[in-house]
């Protein structure tokens, strides 16, 4: 039998979209059809696992669209249509991967910052004699710097796990652990592709933590806990309509300073917090969520002082995505007899069984930690005005965004701070 599991788990400790200051714009040289499709897709999934309309949510759209991506180089046939619509990849195999190489060098570059630290990696293992194409493996190594390392699932599996983990938990600093389980591997195993990301950084502007304090969260108009709220009062990213608050919270970058106070318009790295004025907002502010509207949000983002009140918050979520992607509409990548990854070994014996993902986020005084990691295992079949007061005191989504690449890194959602 053949089969490929995705395996999506992802310990992330960071917020979950990367914002982009005042506009929702795109770096020079950005392939900004690959960030609005890749965006498009982390705001369809997004809906699809927010139906839990009681849980925290938290995953990473970028990871998730860079183990796919590897994937769909082998894709063909309906098979590689179906995979493309879901996840709007709307150019050539051609123009896809490279300009998934450009894009990450892009993200890449935040790290030379010295107050962040963001590490992308991507790694393949792939078993021994298996008939892989060049071409696959030539443009998995040259746009995603993973070089298909020989191993022998048929005699080895049994351990193979463990390398595979213990690359992922360098790669993350140690976050992401146990990333594939004991007996997901197996003698029919042939091809394994990882991607890993971490990212950790400061506040521009951090908060005190001798002025947090206790505070209501209401999970609903009528119930409320309390929680440890943080809170400052300085210039930030900012803009609301009738039914939603924006704000833009900067992490601290390593350029020089403009000089201005509060002017953090320049940073590579932002959280941004869309937050529903009325408490049971939040089912209304998913319904309206789109490329478009978040564009629209973004750009009317303007730099003035705003009083903050955030709670501290960490979030541990887990998913098996095979049948969300199916039913996203690319069923066949998970059908036996339909799949087409002929683009990998030549013929068609790959299909997709499993997709897994576990994230962990962590928000404080300081700033934000994330990790994540994806695995696709493929085998055979088998004063004037007084300022504005951003209060996040009930369920809000938050992201991490590139901004200059326009790129969102993590997704998610508080619905309850202590969960």
């Amino acid at each position: 039998m053949q089969f490929i599991s995705l395996l999506t788990r992802w310990a992330i400790i960071l917020p979950s979209f990367l914002l982009m200051f005042g506009q929702f714009a795109y770096a020079q040289n950005s392939p900004a059809w690959l960030v609005r499709g890749n965006t498009a897709f982390a705001l369809d999934l997004y809906k699809q696992l927010k139906e839990d309309k009681s849980d925290n949510l938290f995953f990473s759209p970028y990871s998730l669209s860079t183990a796919l991506a590897m994937t769909y180089a082998g894709a063909k046939g309906e098979t590689a249509k179906q995979m493309s619509r879901v996840l709007h990849f709307s150019q050539a195999q051609a123009e896809l991967h490279p300009a998934f190489h450009l894009l990450q060098s892009q993200i890449n570059a935040a790290q030379n910052q010295k107050n962040i630290e963001l590490n992308i990696a991507n790694a393949l293992w792939g078993q021994k004699n298996y008939p892989f194409l060049d071409t696959f493996k030539n443009d998995i190594q040259k746009y995603y710097g993973a070089k298909l390392e020989s191993v022998d699932f048929k005699t080895a599996y049994q351990n193979l796990h463990e390398d595979i983990n213990t690359w992922v938990e360098n790669q993350t600093q140690h976050k992401i652990k146990n990333l594939i389980k004991p007996g997901v591997l197996n003698n029919l195993t042939r091809l394994v592709l990882v991607n890993a990301i971490y990212f950790k950084g400061n506040w521009a502007s951090p908060f005190d933590g001798d002025n947090t304090e206790n505070a209501p969260f209401w999970v609903n108009p009528n119930n409320s806990i309390t929680v440890p709220m943080m809170n400052q009062k300085n210039y930030f990213g900012y803009m609301e309509n009738d039914s939603l608050q924006v704000l833009e919270l900067p992490y601290a970058f390593s350029r020089q300073d403009t000089g201005r106070f509060g002017d953090f318009s320049d940073n590579d790295l932002s959280m941004i917090i869309l937050l529903p004025k009325a408490r049971d907002g939040i089912a209304q502010l998913e319904g309206l969520l789109s490329v478009g509207k978040l564009e629209k949000w973004l750009e009317h983002l303007r730099w003035q002082k705003v009083k903050v009140f955030l709670p501290r918050f960490k979030i541990n979520t887990g998913f098996e995505l095979s049948k969300t992607l199916d039913s996203m509409g690319m069923p066949d990548a998970f059908n036996e007899s339909q799949a087409d990854f002929s683009g990998m070994g030549g013929a068609k014996k790959l299909a997709i069984t499993k997709v897994i993902h576990q994230a962990f986020v962590d928000v404080n005084e300081k700033g934000t930690e994330a990790a994540a990691a994806t695995a696709v295992i493929m085998g055979t079949r088998g004063m004037a005005p007084p300022p504005p007061t951003f209060r996040a005191d009930h369920p809000f989504i938050f992201l991490i965004r590139h901004n200059s690449s326009g790129s969102i890194l993590f997704m998610g959602r508080v619905i309850n701070p202590t969960q």
